[in-house]
């Protein structure tokens, strides 16, 4: 078992968009496995790789008792809606009414570098959009209204997983009485 740290809101790899896989070779397989792994044992319906600290366009997903992958992906979503709570594993233990399309065609490849297309809808859907996003730099903070964000962004402050305060460190160097 190959169960990763997940990193969480406030690593500056969430926020940076993930470069496209060019290489299926072995360190693709083990990036898939370690992925399923880490989601499984969390457990979630879904991981992307940004969130173990890889910057690659790959995530795995379970959803009604199916575990898969899917490198590369691009999205074809209804202009359906559905509302639903949504949560994330770099947001530990917080749920929030969050928007996605219906529906969803997904097409990419597996990790062998085979074609791949999935079609799904609620959970399924609302998965494959909510990773993509990972891989893309977007949370699901920021798809919420603006009302359910910012009592997102109060829970997180709040939370006990978040880094706590600033340090502050005092300068060895005489501050000549600026500094504290």
């Amino acid at each position: 078992m190959s169960v990763k740290e997940i990193r969480l809101f406030g690593d500056p790899i969430l926020r940076t968009p993930a470069a496209a896989v060019v290489d299926f070779d072995r360190e693709l397989s083990q990036l898939v496995k370690d992925l399923t792994d880490t989601m499984m044992d969390a457990p979630g319906a879904g991981l992307a790789a940004p969130q173990i600290g890889v910057g690659l366009r790959v995530f795995t997903y379970f959803v009604d008792g199916v575990v898969g992958h899917l490198v590369n992906p691009s999205l074809e979503l209804s202009v359906e809606m559905q509302d639903g709570e949504e949560g994330c594993l770099s947001f530990p233990g917080m749920k929030y009414p969050t928007p996605r399309s219906l529906r969803v065609v997904a097409t990419g490849q597996d990790e062998h570098g085979e074609p791949v297309l999935l079609e799904g809808s609620e959970l399924l859907a609302r998965a494959v959009q909510h990773e993509t996003d990972h891989l893309d730099g977007i949370l699901f903070i920021d798809r919420m209204d603006p009302a359910q964000r910012k009592l997102a962004m109060k829970a997180i402050r709040e939370s006990d997983w978040v880094g706590g305060p600033p340090i502050v460190r005092i300068s060895p160097h005489n501050t000549f009485g600026l500094g504290v």
